[in-house]
């Protein structure tokens, strides 16, 4: 073609991900099985899946509950749940599922018009702004009026609870997925805007991998010999706490638990520098974008209520109500969120045999923290003990202002772990944020139902 003069795309991107090697992916060995079975679905193995596919566990799960949510029988037609995921993409700047959607939407009819501004979209969709920003950046505020406004009689135009669940779960999903692109340092797909170039390659202007043998991220800028003998004392000193917590018997009263989870919750993390304006195919898309998560205050300083895991949980409350009302989807949800609590492979950095599930416990208990749910019988201090200052930055960036992710978060934190271990927390991560924005939606939709 070339020969002929027509001008052929190169991919810019010579992996999946910007901060981690596709080496490192290959040399994991993911299972074959799963990503043959997702490139007979989808017609290409994509970046996410190739990630994920670091947990075949999790990737199996992951694709059964995103296959029901976008293709199976439910309330909502195909093009609006492309639409629907567009529109949640767009509140965290995520361009790469924001173009995967909107080829989803157009391959299932939908009006290409639609993607050119909200303005464009039905008055039903555009409804559902308020409460897409909300879950997005601080779905604690979300009350049943919110749900009243949008399902009662006299609104116009009404939706039905089961559209509503449909819709919800798909917004929670695709905020939860940008944590994850963001986290993981996604590059385009070789067919998106910013994933290829007609220009030919030259020596001096090749993109530099944040992981390449000049990156300032790289253990070879360091006494390389020192940097191993660090890092293991890290990680042991991070083992021998875990096993103290596990042995610990010191009792707490109640009133010090709640300290330190307050403690742990107005707790200042900086997070990274804010990046440039979005591209033009997402901003597009989003209304009221100064609108962001914002820190809890200290006690006192009008902070919004605590929600106890006891007065309303996943397991005790929000599955059945989710599987009423969208069935089967309860299921699949809880199928990938005990894969993802259990998920272990009883390794740490250069350990194996290691009991991790104090480790995990912190992660997932200190991003529900940071959405303001806490469980009474944990003790928030094993969160200050296990997780590094340079993690929870991580952590924090990921779960909250997922878009200011950049690869000096990324590398700073667990230097001495495996990518895939990196990647592990992130699905942690993406997970317990999940979970804890559809607590507050659904116990919103509870109270409505009362």
């Amino acid at each position: 073609m070339s020969e002929q003069g027509v001008e052929v795309p190169r991919a810019l991107a010579s992996g999946p991900s910007a901060f981690i090697p596709a080496k490192e992916m290959l040399k994991e060995g993911p299972d074959q099985d799963i990503l043959i079975e997702s490139f007979l679905s989808l017609g290409r193995v994509d970046h996410i899946t190739m990630v994920m596919a670091l947990h075949p566990a999790y990737l199996s799960c992951f694709l059964r509950t995103q296959h029901a949510l976008l293709e199976m029988d439910g309330p909502l037609p195909r093009h609006w749940r492309h639409y629907i995921a567009v529109m949640a993409a767009a509140r965290h700047h995520c361009s790469y599922p924001v173009q995967q959607h909107s080829a989803g939407f157009l391959e299932a009819g939908g009006e290409e018009s639609w993607l050119s501004g909200l303005q464009h979209a039905p008055t039903k969709l555009r409804s559902l702004q308020t409460l897409n920003k909300l879950l997005a950046h601080r779905p604690w505020l979300i009350t049943q009026q919110h749900i009243q406004e949008l399902v009662c009689p006299g609104a116009e135009p009404r939706w039905s609870l089961a559209e509503l669940i449909h819709a919800v779960v798909l917004m929670a999903h695709a905020h939860s997925l940008c944590s994850f692109v963001w986290g993981c340092g996604l590059n385009p797909e070789p067919d998106h805007i910013g994933g290829y170039t007609f220009q030919l390659p030259s020596p001096s202007h090749l993109p530099r991998s944040p992981c390449s043998p000049h990156s300032p991220h790289s253990p070879a800028h360091e006494d390389g010999r020192q940097e191993l003998v660090d890092g293991a004392m890290e990680v042991e000193m991070l083992m021998q706490r875990m096993v103290e917590l596990q042995q610990q018997e010191e009792e707490c009263t109640q009133e010090e638990m709640v300290t330190r989870f307050e403690r742990e919750r107005s707790e200042s993390i900086p997070t990274a520098v804010v990046r440039g304006a979005p591209p033009d195919l997402v901003l597009r898309l989003v209304e009221d974008p100064e609108f962001r998560y914002e820190d809890f205050a200290p006690r006192g300083e009008q902070a919004p209520p605590t929600m106890r895991a006891q007065d309303y949980s996943w397991e005790d409350h929000g599955f059945s109500l989710v599987n009423r009302l969208l069935p089967d989807m309860g299921q699949l949800l809880d199928e990938k969120f005990q894969v993802v609590s259990n998920l272990t492979y009883n390794r740490m950095a250069m350990h194996e045999g290691v009991d991790t599930y104090t480790l995990r416990k912190a992660l997932w208990n200190y991003i529900h923290c940071l959405y303001g749910i806490r469980y009474d019988d944990y003790d928030y201090g094993s969160v200050n003990v296990l997780l590094e200052r340079s993690l929870k930055v991580f952590v924090k960036t990921m779960a909250c202002y997922p878009e200011q992710t950049t690869a000096r978060v990324y590398h700073a934190f667990w230097r001495h772990f495996r990518h895939s271990e990196k990647v592990h927390a992130n699905l942690i991560v993406m997970e317990a944020r999940l979970q804890a924005a559809l607590l507050y939606t659904l116990r919103a939709i509870t109270h409505y139902m009362r």
